[in-house]
């Protein structure tokens, strides 16, 4: 035996210092391998769309009903079992409306308890007993585990059980225990979330999908466009501000800015109504039906033209601070003919749709006018102040990257840069050639140097980077030709308008292309799946998310409602057990209270993706991987002790 072992094993017998001790894990272990594998869900392009989110997740996408069906069967009316459901969902607000009504709340607590606990158990079923404890609410922890144990064989205990129950109504605690059962059923039933992407933008509560992710007990995030740029302002990155206040303009979500992250706009609201005084600011209307009086609707008009004109000039800025991002072609103020109303663009000159600018100097297009100038850094001061979205931004950090590869499948948001033949496309990024797996690496490691380097030039090129990655076209994020937002507002014509996706799109059928992908990750091509989102399955059209055999699944199905007229249903989830995948189409869900006052649940459609010839097991997992590595580690530790070259303690 080695000096670096012999290091190791002493070590490892801190932990287990007798060879009883290292013998128990080994059969612990040993015992978790052969438990089947927990559910992993996965969901991407959520885009603030809190209420349909927090609701899948709540009935564990749809994991709940489920356990439900196979606790109660035909014991219970599908009425009942519907209840059960939304309260399991909901529990303080069913509460609410139920208990008004009941004559005699001491029976009705005692039923919904019993009820609960046996859901509880089944949900239970595929999980260690230690892994349970830890996922019991802190309060009720003895409780719960003392009902989980009832057992029907234990006749003379019933009496026990029963007491539990009565003293749980006695002493007024029922609502409270019933609320913490409802909380372990949820977790149970999703043990892993894997978020694929783009929490911001467009919807009314991504601040509250953040704050629901922040309390979610096992999660990671693979960071979307829409996220990055969200991340680069909160460094007071100016083309990511100008982008992220634009964005909320246009959909009418000014206050997830003002109420939800205490960003001052005052001073841009004051600018905006004073130099767009008499301005129609015809090419600026609202994207949906954000349901605003026409004062506030005119103030977003407004501000999103501001803001607008104020991302072209910052982001010229930024182009010419960074060469190596060759985007100097999208420096459009100076291709305006200010006295004709036309620009060109691509060689092709076109009439603008809006040609009144009252704040750009024809001979100096991109230079801020002083106005201009105090309304960006006062956002910059708001957007690095507001603690809440540091907080939030700091969980992206924690629990997010560029990719993850997960039992199997290799995640990212959008795509892998190809070129038209179908081979890794190599980036500039700072000088650097990168491509593939190595390309993503670079760029996280970028984005970490962004918020944690001591060097001013590597955190400004950090953030710089952010604002790259939201709409370049060597991002892995964005992956289309340009970002045409000078295009959409001020070009009527649509072939100026066209953004063209990365040749990794035309490829997703290729299975020597994709093989490739997987390869250059590490992956087996023959067992690995990618999962993606950002570009909207047409499904109305006939569109299949399931592509390559399988071997790719694009979950992008519209959670935001500004796109469920193009994929004609309200989202997907993808969901991993130990018999397969289940790819869950999702119909929009009319609101949180219609769900809980009149019980009505998301209806989806489960679709087989793979099903398992045999149960998978944790140990065909990476946890699995890893326990079989630590039982290999304690079985040379138990060699060592029996042959006395570690001391037992």
């Amino acid at each position: 035996m080695d000096a670096n072992e012999l290091k190791y094993l002493e070590l490892l017998s801190q932990s287990f210092p007798s060879a009883a001790k290292a013998r128990a894990e080994i059969i612990n272990l040993n015992a978790i391998l052969n438990l089947p594998k927990a559910t992993e869900v996965f969901a991407s392009d959520v885009h603030g769309e809190y209420e349909a989110f927090v609701h899948l997740l709540r009935n564990g996408s749809g994991g709940v009903k489920i356990r439900i069906e196979e606790t109660f069967g035909n014991d219970l009316s599908d009425k009942e079992k519907s209840a059960l459901a939304t309260l399991i969902y909901y529990p303080k607000e069913k509460m609410e409306l139920v208990l008004p009504q009941v004559d005699d709340k001491s029976a009705w607590y005692a039923e919904t308890i019993i009820r609960l606990v046996h859901v509880c158990k089944v949900s239970a079923g595929k999980y260690t007993r230690s892994k349970v404890r830890k996922a019991l609410p802190k309060d009720y922890a003895y409780i719960i585990e003392e009902l989980m144990t009832e057992s029907n064989l234990a006749v003379d205990k019933k009496a026990y059980y029963s007491a539990i129950i009565d003293a749980v109504i006695r002493t007024g605690c029922s609502e409270e225990l019933i609320v913490a059962m409802c909380a372990l059923i949820k977790q149970l039933s999703i043990d892993h979330l894997h978020l694929v992407g783009d929490v911001y933008d467009r919807g009314p509560a991504p601040h509250l999908i953040m704050d629901t992710l922040m309390r979610f007990h096992s999660l990671d995030i693979q960071w979307g466009n829409h996220d990055i740029v969200w991340m680069g302002a909160a460094l007071g990155q100016r083309g990511c501000i100008a982008h992220v206040v634009r964005n909320c303009a246009r959909y009418g979500n000014l206050s997830v800015l003002e109420d939800a992250y205490g960003i001052n706009i005052l001073p841009l609201a004051q600018f905006a109504l004073d130099a767009y005084a008499d301005d129609p600011c015809v090419a600026f209307g609202l994207k949906g039906n954000p349901q605003l009086t026409p004062s506030d609707y005119e103030l977003n008009v407004k501000i999103q033209k501001a803001m607008a004109i104020l991302q072209f000039k910052v982001e010229a800025q930024i182009i010419d601070d960074n060469p190596s991002f060759e985007m100097e072609e999208r420096k459009l103020l100076d291709k305006i003919d200010y006295d004709k109303g036309t620009v060109v663009v691509d060689g092709a000159e076109y009439e603008l749709t809006d040609k009144v600018f009252p704040t750009i100097d024809p001979n100096d297009p991109f230079k801020l006018t002083p106005e201009e100038e105090e309304v960006m850094t006062r956002l910059e001061q708001s957007f690095i102040g507001s603690e809440k979205l540091q907080r939030h931004m700091r969980l992206f950090l924690d629990h997010g990257s560029l990719y993850k590869v997960a039992n199997g499948n290799l995640l990212f948001h959008a795509g892998v840069p190809l070129n038209a033949d179908g081979s890794l496309m190599e980036v500039d990024v700072f000088g650097g050639k990168y491509k593939g797996k190595e390309l993503y690496d670079v760029l996280e490691s970028y984005v970490r140097a962004g918020y944690n380097s001591t060097s001013p030039v590597m955190r400004k090129r950090g953030s710089d980077i952010m604002w790259w990655m939201w709409l370049a076209p060597g991002s892995p994020l964005f992956a289309k030709s340009k970002m045409a937002t000078f295009e959409l507002y001020l070009i009527a014509e649509k072939e100026a308008r066209k953004e063209v996706k990365n040749p990794f799109y035309t490829f997703l059928e290729n299975e020597d292309v994709m093989g490739n992908i997987f390869k250059d990750f590490g992956m087996d091509p023959a067992a690995s799946r990618i999962v993606c989102g950002h570009v909207p399955v047409k499904v109305k059209d006939g569109e299949d998310p399931v592509k390559c055999n399988g071997r790719v699944l694009t979950i992008d199905g519209g959670f935001s409602k500004a796109y469920q007229t193009t994929t004609g249903i309200a989202g997907y989830t993808l969901i991993s057990n130990s018999h397969g995948f289940v790819l869950a189409t999702h119909e929009p869900l009319e609101s949180i209270q219609a769900a809980v006052e009149n019980e009505i649940d998301i209806h989806s459609k489960g679709r087989a993706i793979a099903h398992m010839d045999r149960r998978m097991l944790v140990a065909d997992t990476d946890t699995g991987a890893k326990l079989k590595e630590q039982i290999s580690d304690l079985e040379r530790l138990l060699d060592a002790f029996e042959r006395g070259v570690v001391a037992e303690r």
